[in-house]
């Protein structure tokens, strides 16, 4: 069995894999703005778990992992601090940690042809970049969300501008996934495709993934998205649990 640990901005989710990656067991609690508090909430979970024979643990991380440890958490200021010890305290099995956007490309990639980016629209804007399932050595470095755009003069990070939890805040809603009306979606496809163009002209991509929350509204601003020529937009095979799925994955190829 492997054991996924996404640990997203807003929450965390947890979830125990059958070596067929199925979901036999998962847990979800929200993501404390406290990293003491955070630290003691998942260790308390994972304490649940240590029962389980375990092939792998993989660790999702919304930041910078090097050397197979957290480096910078990008969604906390935090610092910089490693999981590592207090994970090998309780689980007696290889310990995997990875950049979640590009366990979620590993995922959403799968089986698919050529490249594909994959773009998460959450707290922020993530991502990776794949090859059938593998990896691009482009995707380490791939921090879309940070690029600088200007919508309806306004101009800051692409993150602040297309991000649900930006999206929330403009449309004073609670859920992205709550957001419609024509006018809204033409908005949210205008926001979303602003950095589109440069991705395209950067990493010549076959496919790009649209994922995170607005995977799940993807059917509904997809039509007035606009399109570049040889590039498919795909909807997220799992919107909100690309990631967790990417762990499997990501694990099951490194035992």
């Amino acid at each position: 069995m492997y054991l996924a640990i996404d640990i997203g901005g807003t929450k965390t989710l947890i979830a125990l894999f059958n070596r067929r990656g199925r979901v036999i067991r998962r847990v979800k609690f929200k993501t404390s703005w406290q990293k003491e508090r955070f630290i003691r909430e998942l260790l308390s979970v994972l304490e649940r778990f240590k029962k389980f024979k375990l092939t792998g643990v993989v660790v999702a991380i919304p930041g910078v992992v090097q050397k197979n440890c957290s480096v910078r958490f990008g969604n906390r200021d935090w610092g910089t601090f490693s999981l590592v010890q207090p994970l090998q305290a309780i689980f007696d099995c290889p310990i995997y940690f990875e950049n979640d956007g590009n366990l979620a490309a590993i995922y959403e990639s799968h089986r698919l042809p050529g490249k594909t980016v994959f773009l998460t629209f959450s707290t922020g804007i993530g991502g990776g970049i794949a090859e059938r399932g593998h990896l691009a050595p482009a995707s380490d470095k791939f921090e879309p969300g940070h690029k600088i755009y200007t919508y309806n003069g306004k101009t800051a990070e692409w993150e602040d501008l297309a991000a649900c939890s930006a999206l929330e805040k403009i449309y004073h809603v609670d859920a992205a996934t709550g957001l419609r009306g024509k006018k809204v979606m033409t908005e949210i496809a205008e926001r979303v495709y602003l950095g589109i163009p440069d991705i395209v002209s950067k990493y010549s991509p076959d496919t790009i993934i649209l994922g995170g929350p607005l995977g799940k509204i993807f059917n509904q601003y997809i039509k007035y998205l606009p399109k570049n020529d040889g590039v498919r937009y795909r909807k997220p095979k799992r919107p909100l649990e690309s990631v967790i799925y990417g762990c499997y994955l990501f694990g099951k190829s490194q035992s």
